[in-house]
């Protein structure tokens, strides 16, 4: 057999580094008199988006800022942000977009993890930065975003944003030397013990907007609101998708549903991501079209998997929505529930039952698989036998910074483990049924927390709901419901047991009702390990 590799070398002709990058450049030169960013009164091109975004890049390298640097920003959805997701990989530094709702103890914390360099606020943050600066005893140098629809627009900081648009360009390609060079720096949300740091290559980032591109079936020049924090896995990686297609970004700063309505409306929107709790408050919300979509909006959520009853709702507006399936060190979304010509003819109801499902892989992932972590072996594909989700390919970190025992521990026998319990249907598609730790087993029954959650959300009087384990002498451990209830609506435990008896399994059925504001990650998520200390104490 011949060696085809004799003689044939990599050069600069046949082998350029992946990097969202190369997808402003192209978008500057095909794309350049097309809207590229809209915020309020705010318009400008793909030609001037890259002209800023260059302008930026420059400043930052005058000031010393380089290869392997991290650039720490605080900044809600505008157009700066976005901007500084090209500006600052494009100089080769690493960054680091961290969680506005956080608290000045865990910023300190990021700053000092991460070896901050140059930090870049909103001036509504500017306070909490320079609280973080007094926890951490020292204060870093700082730029500041004078938003004119922010809320603390007036605040001054050590210096602006408007300054680094003075140049002086960045005039190279802005590619890596490398593609696995680290393009971003995201931590964890942190529900127990500090947040992790996870690191982004250049090339994960590429393959993630592509494969976003294919699996969305996303067209040319789209409308897109820009919903998804950008500091929640680079916004799923989707403002490095935006120039692939030549989109405009319709930024509204703050995710209030009266101004997303507003902006779907003035701005033609075709396209968005959202997180399940966006998608009930715009379902929810009295500001709400009076009549469905037409054409319907394209919508992606991720996070917690969506009760039915939610995407039963935003169906009935116009809303096509697809559940995606990801995690931080997946760069975001890795599985979707890719909609299948058999469930045409199905009810609403089992649609959004099918449509919670977090489906296959994406394409440009090797693979999604579940397994038995005793076995090693993939679980039937029965609908009803647990595993773990492990996962395989290019949008996987490059691992936790400064923790290698963490690292080696997730990426065990060559698999990123997920620590979510899954099933696998019949026709392939992957469900969630819990994180694992959330997983209650009582009387040696596996009870799914996703399962109980989902009918709980359909009582008219729940708001929210979490279900955590609570210990029991008999059984165990039996399920215990956490319920925030709407306004207006008045404590019924009975009621509650009673409505979800009638759509449960008896053992699966909450043995309690705790009417409860719940706790919250700064990410929104709920703090299931709060109330699993709260259950065994009441246990």
């Amino acid at each position: 057999m011949q060696d085809h590799s004799i003689h044939a070398t990599k050069n600069a002709a046949n082998f350029v580094p992946l990097s969202p990058i190369s997808f402003l450049n192209r978008a500057a030169a095909v794309h350049g008199p097309r809207p590229a960013v809209v915020y309020g009164d705010v318009r400008y091109d793909w030609k001037t988006l890259s002209e800023r975004i260059r302008a930026v890049a420059g400043a930052l390298q005058a000031r010393g800022i380089g290869k392997g640097d991290t650039v720490s920003v605080i900044a809600p959805n505008i157009p700066e942000l976005y901007e500084l997701h090209y500006a600052v990989p494009m100089i080769g530094a690493v960054l680091n977009t961290i969680n506005i709702r956080l608290e000045a103890e865990t910023i300190a914390y990021i700053f000092g993890h991460a070896d901050t360099k140059l930090v870049i606020a909103d001036s509504a943050f500017n306070s909490l930065v320079h609280a973080a600066f007094d926890i951490a005893g020292e204060t870093l140098p700082m730029v500041s975003i004078r938003d004119p629809q922010g809320p603390d627009a007036s605040i001054a900081g050590e210096s602006d944003y408007d300054a680094l648009l003075e140049g002086p360009a960045f005039t190279g390609t802005g590619l890596p030397d490398d593609e696995w060079q680290t393009l971003a720096l995201n931590y964890t949300s942190g529900t127990s013990g500090r947040p992790k740091g996870v690191l982004y290559h250049h090339r994960g980032a590429a393959l993630m907007a592509m494969g976003t591109v294919n699996a969305w079936d996303v067209p040319h020049f789209i409308s897109y609101v820009s919903i998804v924090p950008m500091f929640h896995c680079n916004g799923w990686c989707h403002p490095w998708m935006l120039p692939l297609v030549g989109a405009k970004a319709v930024f509204t700063r703050d995710p209030v549903p009266e101004r997303i309505f507003r902006a779907i409306e003035a701005e033609n929107a075709t396209h968005m991501g959202a997180a399940p709790i966006i998608l009930q408050m715009l379902a929810e919300s009295p500001n709400g079209p009076k009549a469905p979509f037409d054409p319907p909006i394209r919508v992606l959520t991720a996070g917690a998997p969506p009760p039915p009853a939610i995407l039963e709702k935003t169906g009935a507006m116009g809303l096509d929505v697809m559940q995606v399936y990801g995690l931080t060190e997946t760069f975001g979304h890795i599985s979707q529930c890719l909609w299948q010509e058999n469930w045409e003819s199905l009810t609403a109801s089992e649609q959004a039952e099918l449509q919670a499902q977090q489906g296959v892989a994406f394409p440009m992932v090797e693979d999604v698989a579940v397994f038995d972590r005793a076995t090693g072996q993939p679980v039937p594909m029965d609908g009803r036998t647990q595993g773990e989700i492990a996962i395989r390919g290019n949008t996987v970190m490059k691992g936790y910074y400064k923790d290698d025992a963490a690292s080696a521990e997730a990426f065990a026998d060559g698999w990123f483990w997920s620590g979510d319990a899954a099933v696998v249907h019949d026709n392939g598609y992957v469900q969630i049924r819990d994180r694992l730790k959330d997983v209650i087993i009582s009387g040696g029954e596996n009870i799914s927390s996703v399962e109980v959650e989902a009918v709980l959300y359909r009582h008219p009087d729940v708001q929210a709901a979490a279900v955590v384990a609570q210990p029991d002498p008999k059984w165990g451990e039996v399920p215990c419901a956490y319920v925030e209830l709407r306004e207006g609506a008045s404590p019924d435990a009975d009621g509650i047991i009673s409505f979800c008896r009638s759509h449960l399994a008896g053992f699966k059925t909450p043995k309690s009702v705790v009417f409860v504001e719940l706790p919250k990650t700064a990410t929104g998520k709920i703090k299931k390990f709060e109330l699993r200390q709260q259950a065994r104490q009441q246990g």
